[in-house]
């Protein structure tokens, strides 16, 4: 009779704790924080996920494009946010494996604010050129860039973003000099651009495949190791003589320190869910990318060795946010 009064104090005690782990989630919208301007890869990757999530979880999965100061206001902003998996955001290269070396006072530690959900996708990167810049090529423009130092201008979505990044590691590997021109995200980069008031830019294929095709933009080289089947004419930077260069964007979901395991947990496969429907995958394949969807310590490994890659980068580089 003793044990039994026992036990069931003990299941009363438990109670409260059963119940929190079992609250059910979403209760409400869920924020999801982009770090830079409308109109870039980011952001088309963002959305085309929070749409299927917003479908799968009952529940509206907003994309909230917080751009600007490299990607540090925003990360602030949800390190700050309550704990209760209805604020994420879009991680990528600059923000998590870039900005702790070049800003190293940042306000909080990506590796101990954060829980790494889930990769999202891996974009190639496209370097293209304004069709007045008289080069037709990825050899003629770095021989036109080398007589020409200084003359060329290339925008970015912002310093430490994807683009910035590439060519940065494209300047050091070709002895090229370029001037960076850091922008508030990849749509105001474009505009610019497009227009001839900066000659070269490197970023995903979803920005930039539709002005290749209309013949707005010319495509010199690919960051990635293989050619790209959709542009099967455009080279490899590594095929060029730059042996083992390779660059790609890629995107993960992280949430802030403290959320609940199971929140998470759910998360990921929700997302991995959603990267496996037909809307996704076909907007995925569209735009050369591939899809993510395994589980938080397997993009937390991978967060960890993009870490060391670009900290050597970065430093033999030489780059500083501008």
């Amino acid at each position: 009779m003793h044990l039994n009064r026992r036990s069931a104090i003990s299941a009363t005690l438990a109670l409260p704790a059963l119940a929190r782990a079992q609250v059910p989630w979403p209760r409400q919208s869920i924020r999801f924080v982009v770090p830079f301007a409308p109109g870039g890869t980011s952001e088309i990757v963002a959305r085309t996920v929070a749409v299927e999530l917003t479908r799968q979880l009952g529940q509206t999965v907003f994309v909230d494009n917080k751009g600007g100061g490299a990607g540090i206001p925003a990360m602030q902003d949800v390190a700050k946010a309550t704990p209760d998996g209805h604020t994420i955001i879009l991680g990528h290269v600059g923000s998590l494996a870039v900005n702790p070396v070049i800003f190293p006072n940042q306000p909080f530690d990506v590796n101990r604010d954060f829980i790494p959900v889930t990769m999202v996708a891996k974009v190639p990167n496209l370097f293209v050129i304004h069709p007045d810049v008289p080069a037709t090529n990825f050899k003629e423009f770095v021989a036109y860039a080398k007589k020409n130092p200084g003359k060329l201008n290339y925008g970015s979505a912002g310093n430490a973003s994807a683009g910035h990044l590439a060519m940065e590691y494209l300047k050091l590997v070709t002895g090229m000099f370029i001037t960076h021109i850091p922008y508030r995200g990849t749509g105001p980069a474009m505009t610019d651009l497009l227009a001839g008031r900066t000659q070269m830019f490197s970023a995903g294929t979803p920005a930039l495949l539709p002005h290749i095709k209309a013949g707005k933009l010319r495509a010199i080289a690919m960051g990635t190791p293989q050619r790209l089947a959709m542009l099967p004419d455009v080279p490899t930077v590594a095929e060029m003589g730059f042996k083992d260069f390779e660059t790609s964007q890629w995107y993960g979901i992280l949430a802030p320190a403290g959320t609940p395991r199971d929140i998470v947990k759910r998360l990921q496969e929700e997302t991995q869910k959603a990267l496996k429907s037909n809307s996704v995958t076909e907007r995925f394949a569209a735009d050369s990318a591939v899809g993510g969807g395994g589980p938080p310590e397997e993009f937390a490994a991978y967060i960890g060795q993009q870490q060391r890659i670009w900290k050597d980068i970065v430093l033999r580089a030489g780059i500083k946010p501008d």
